[in-house]
């Protein structure tokens, strides 16, 4: 499906709930940006859900964030439940121009839902002409090293540099080893998932997808990996004055329940630390880094945010929709008496 069709579809389902028009076609442009990088866990599939909490009042059709806390380079908004793409968008906002007044900013954002892709947000920063770096916490879903229960979510972090060539350096991740849309492809093909992904109930390593489902997710690289999502949820919950750890809901739980959510942003203004071209110096190591030695059977080298731009290329404006999920999206537009786009 080409991408414009795929947004008018989505935009029209948010439309046709109360999300004013051109915040709608936003949420949309977010979701499909991700399935054109290939990044389908953050794309389109979510809409069902995001239907189910506005349906169950769990979301807000807001499009506009409340200032709660205003000094200068240091903001909180609270987003009031609304759709994360739209505080996000807004939080970027008051980052770049905060930072291009005091060099260096930061926008807390508390009771937020889910936003999408981290690296979206710190590419728009990014784009800018600044550094930036977006962060996220969720629910619990990942145990301290040794132990047997969800202490803390696989929260993602992002960071984008400018560069001189105009290809954004973007390195985004979560905190896990694995996602666990992963995993739940691997229980639906019967396939067993690898060893260091996840943990049964009782904490126990498991290669078993169903297991790992009911189970918990291991961090990334063990210790560090916890230690730095551990890192990530406080500063987005306790320094927005959120939500942090077990008091993140499910984001598939009860619909009603709000899922509160806590983001971070930073912008930097490279240009203030007088180190001389650095966006010249990004595009330098980025390049290195493609020029570098490949391992036999590797058939080309990829600097952070190349592969996301290679397969939005090889696209074309073409969206890959799984026929299930495209279904789910024409079930959903039915269900709120949605048109196929908006104008």
């Amino acid at each position: 499906m080409r991408a414009e069709e795929l947004e008018g579809l989505v935009a029209g389902i948010f439309a046709r709930l109360g999300v004013p028009a051109d915040a709608a076609h936003a949420v949309a442009q977010a979701l499909v940006a991700a399935e054109l990088e290939g990044i389908a866990s953050h794309g389109v599939m979510l809409v069902p859900m995001y239907v189910d909490r506005l349906l169950a009042g769990s979301v807000s059709k807001s499009e506009k964030a409340d200032i709660v806390h205003d000094e200068g380079a240091a903001v909180v908004l609270d987003a009031g439940n609304m759709l994360g793409q739209l505080s996000s968008h807004q939080a970027v906002q008051v980052v770049v121009s905060r930072c291009k007044k005091y060099g260096i900013a930061a926008v807390a954002v508390r009771n937020g839902f889910h936003f999408g892709a981290a690296g979206y947000w710190a590419h728009k920063i990014a784009a800018a002409g600044l550094a930036g770096v977006v962060m996220c916490n969720t629910r619990a879903l990942m145990p301290a090293p040794g132990g047997a229960e969800r202490v803390v979510g696989n929260n993602p972090l992002a960071i984008a540099l400018p560069s001189s060539d105009e290809s954004i350096f973007v390195v985004d991740m979560a905190t896990s080893a694995t996602a666990m849309g992963k995993i739940r492809l691997a229980e639906a093909a019967g396939e067993p998932i690898p060893e260091g992904w996840a943990a049964d109930e009782q904490g126990r390593p498991t290669t078993d997808p169903a297991a790992a489902i009911k189970g918990m997710l291991l961090p990334a690289a063990g210790p560090k990996g916890f230690g730095l999502a551990v890192a990530i949820d406080l500063l987005c919950g306790a320094l927005s004055g959120g939500a942090a750890g077990d008091e993140v809901a499910p984001l598939y739980g009860d619909p009603a329940t709000p899922y509160r959510c806590s983001h971070f942003f930073l912008a930097i203004d490279v240009e203030k630390f007088g180190a001389g071209d650095f966006a010249g110096r990004v595009k330098a190591f980025v390049e290195r880094i493609r020029r570098s030695r490949r391992a036999p059977g590797a058939e080309r080298i990829y600097a952070p945010g190349d592969l996301e731009r290679a397969r939005r290329a090889a696209n074309g404006g073409e969206c890959r929709v799984p026929p299930e999920v495209l279904g789910k999206l024409k079930e959903c537009a039915a269900r709120v008496g949605a048109e196929r786009g908006v104008s």
